[in-house]
């Protein structure tokens, strides 16, 4: 029984996880449920440094304070997830914790040490953050990439391991092609991201800001831009182009496909939400608030 916790405990992300998608929720449980207790272990915080493809770059400051507070009070309930480096450990899940327990005056934090490969460090710190939503947009989009790059897999591939539709995939690395102020703007929330996917299948950069300057002036809504972005003098990309086509209820179910990462389709007194297996329909019901 010992042996077969051991080896467990090797068992990389691929394994974990079969032909399932990687459930953003269920990777650090998983971890914790195959981990004997006695193999958690206290690790010196000044010995841990962030996880090199820790995707977040900006941490809320209160939401810090308020899980240091609970800290002090109750402790660290579950551990972190580290792997060993070269001088003392990186990071694999739960930085924040790591920062709350600092600023909660602690010296040490219960950790579990797992033998990552680089690739599936990049992963899981993606896979954290988008469960607790911290990620921008954008940054969200530069992981995508990221993963896409390192992992040499293809967007289709990459929306099965994390239980999205690849048409989320696909809109969500469109925001990188935007000028830079204008990624700014949908950091700053001055627009939305339904304004920014419109944006984004459009080429002129130039066009791409002065669109949304006016969205922000004469706050435009999203159906108020697909209107003007239909104009024949604005030039669409070429994956836009294939895909211009347009109906009544375009606007609606661009939105419920950004709320529920998945194609959806409205048509005369019908919705229709695609998934693609019995756990990319649970997510959905978990999005909606469905509890069977």
């Amino acid at each position: 029984m010992e042996t077969s916790k051991r080896r467990a405990l090797g068992r990389g992300l691929e394994e974990l996880f079969s032909n399932e998608p990687i459930a953003y929720n269920k990777v650090e449980s998983k971890i914790l449920e195959e981990t004997p207790k006695e193999n958690i272990v206290e690790l010196n915080l000044d010995e841990l440094r962030a996880n090199p493809y820790q995707p977040r770059k900006v941490f809320d400051e209160e939401a810090l304070k308020e899980l240091a507070a609970s800290i002090k009070e109750h402790g660290v309930f579950q551990p972190i997830i580290a792997k060993k480096s070269i001088k003392g450990y990186e990071i694999i899940a739960g930085e924040r914790r790591v920062k709350a327990s600092k600023l909660a005056g602690l010296k040490t934090i219960p950790a579990i040490v797992r033998d990552f490969t680089d690739n599936e460090m990049m992963e899981i710190a993606l896979l954290e953050n988008l469960q607790r939503e911290n990620l921008t947009a954008i940054e969200e989009a530069e992981a995508y990439k990221n993963l896409l790059d390192t992992l040499d897999i293809t967007q289709e591939k990459l929306a099965e391991r994390i239980g999205k539709s690849r048409s989320y995939i696909t809109n969500m690395l469109g925001l990188l092609n935007l000028p830079d102020n204008v990624k700014k703007l949908l950091e700053e929330k001055k627009i939305t991201m339904s304004h920014a996917r419109v944006l984004s299948k459009i080429e002129d950069e130039q066009k791409i800001t002065e669109l949304a300057n006016k969205i922000i002036a004469e706050n435009l809504n999203v159906r108020d831009i697909e209107e003007i972005s239909k104009d024949h003098h604005i030039k669409k990309t070429k994956e836009n182009k294939k895909h211009s086509e347009t109906n009544e209820y375009t606007y609606i179910e661009n939105e419920l496909c950004e709320k529920f990462g998945t194609k959806v389709k409205v048509k005369t007194n019908k919705l229709e939400i695609s998934f693609s297996n019995i756990n990319d329909l649970n997510r959905i019901l978990e999005i909606m608030k469905i509890h069977l």
